[in-house]
């Protein structure tokens, strides 16, 4: 009856959550852990906080099914192997991650826990298909998204899992540090009272958003999803970055949506796996978390850090959708996916400012920030990952707030918010600046072009 380890990462749910199911299902005490290690530690100002919310609600569900969540800093290995001296476990559970920074400190921990003799298992959670059973014919691995999706959206991705009505608990719980004292929304400072109203925390408030996504959104979603005044989104990816839904859960829901002749909901599935695609390149080609996924992009004259960028990050580009964009990140922790689009294309084209500023930015910024996501989809936007758009398909951001924002809500709703001024986080070394911006940093003709000719250079040499 020695007690099992549940170490609990991106999985912050009771809902279909493997590791915590199979523990439960051996009979046995179980202590679920989460631990701010090193790779925690290396998260944004935003997700770390966001992580935090997450957290205190994962504590209250535990402790409704009469368990305990233990809070522990420090390295992964370090920390899990004083749980076994203090606990006595002999096994460690834990849902697979496949990053390359979680990915290698979770085999590191897998190869040590059981060269000491204990169990360590490690389960399928956090994607819909595994990146090593997703292959093409010749038995590689795909670099295109549509192939991709037609190889895996008829597969059976098996039943979502009850939550546990009770988790058996030890004799004694070992001691856990205080969430407070951890201190994860210091980097936000006074922008986590704006952003706060605005997330939507914990498993229960992401199975009713789930919920009313599929009763009165998806059968418009395949169009609504692009208008950028319009509620037509799901808004799950807050809550599946964290686990706090997974994605099965809204995989088994929109294929009901989708027998039941909804109409945007097949486009729903699509998202879904493309989510999948990116944490399937990630895994297969880890370099695209950090550096240009296509090598001959790597002497492509994008500059650093500028102030035409630190411009981008103010909202202070003169251009009215790109300036929307950016507030509503830092009211809301989010951003619409056509303004992500339109603003990573602007800052990579137009100021001709490499992708890896833009990422790292909503690295810091964002609330459902995804390290695999984030990083395919700023390179699909500036040309150099996989199933990129072409680098010379620039969009104009006034031709598409025309068509996008046609009575200019969007626009002037975030022209109108006050609140971007107090929820910009001292720490990210931003004073608000109300003074208005009179005309754009750079003409959009003009960065159109020199765009064009950085490329056209390019291909010739």
């Amino acid at each position: 009856m020695a007690p099992i380890l549940y170490w609990m990462r991106r999985d912050l749910r009771l809902t279909d959550n493997p590791a915590l199911c199979w523990a439960v299902d051996q009979g046995r005490p179980v202590i679920p852990v989460f631990i701010l290690d090193e790779v925690v530690e290396t998260w944004g100002a935003a997700p770390k906080w966001r992580l935090g919310l997450g957290l205190g609600s994962i504590g209250e569900s535990l402790a409704a099914v009469g368990s305990t969540l233990i809070l522990r800093r420090g390295k992964a290995l370090d920390v899990l192997r004083e749980l076994v001296d203090e606990t006595g476990a002999e096994t460690v559970v834990w849902n697979r991650l496949y990053v390359e920074d979680e990915r290698l400190r979770d085999t590191s921990v897998k190869e040590h826990l059981r060269d000491a003799g204990l169990e360590a298992k490690s389960f399928q959670a956090h994607v819909l298909f595994e990146p090593w059973t997703v292959v093409t014919g010749t038995g590689g691995y795909y670099k295109v998204y549509t192939p991709f999706w037609k190889s895996v959206r008829d597969r059976d991705v098996g039943p979502a899992l009850t939550a546990p009505s009770s988790v058996a608990a030890p004799d004694a719980w070992p001691g856990s540090d205080a969430l407070d004292d951890w201190d994860l929304s210091q980097a936000m400072r006074r922008g986590a009272e704006v952003v706060a109203d605005h997330v939507h925390v914990g498993e229960q408030a992401a199975q009713s958003r789930l919920g009313a996504f599929i009763a009165h959104r998806i059968a418009d979603y395949d169009s609504a999803r692009d208008m950028l005044a319009e509620d037509g989104t799901s808004g799950l990816s807050e809550n599946l970055t964290y686990g706090e839904i997974s994605a099965r859960s809204c995989w088994h829901a929109g294929r009901r949506a989708m027998e039941d002749g909804k109409a945007g909901a097949e486009t729903f599935l699509k998202e879904l796996v493309w989510r999948d695609f990116a944490h399937h390149l990630a895994y297969h080609t880890p370099h695209l978390i950090r550096e240009n996924w296509k090598s001959d992009w790597d002497a492509f004259p994008w500059k650093g850090d500028n102030d035409l960028a630190e411009a981008w990050r103010r909202g202070r580009t003169g251009i009215d959708v790109v300036d929307a964009a950016m507030r509503e990140l830092y009211v809301t922790g989010r951003m619409h996916n056509r303004a992500r689009m339109l603003v990573a294309s602007y800052l990579t084209k137009h100021l001709m400012t490499h992708w890896k500023v833009g990422a790292d930015w909503f690295a810091d910024t964002l609330v459902d920030w995804d390290p695999a996501s984030n990083a395919m989809g700023w390179q699909w936007a500036a040309g150099s990952g996989p199933d990129a758009s072409p680098f010379f398909r620039i969009f104009n951001p006034d031709t598409q707030a025309a068509k996008f924002d046609p009575d200019a809500a969007y626009r002037k709703r975030w022209k109108r918010d006050r609140s971007f001024y107090a929820a910009i986080p001292r720490s990210w070394d931003m004073a608000p600046d109300d003074r208005p911006v009179l005309h754009p940093i750079v003409d959009l003709a003009e960065g159109r072009q020199r765009a064009l000719d950085a490329y056209g250079q390019r291909n010739a040499e």
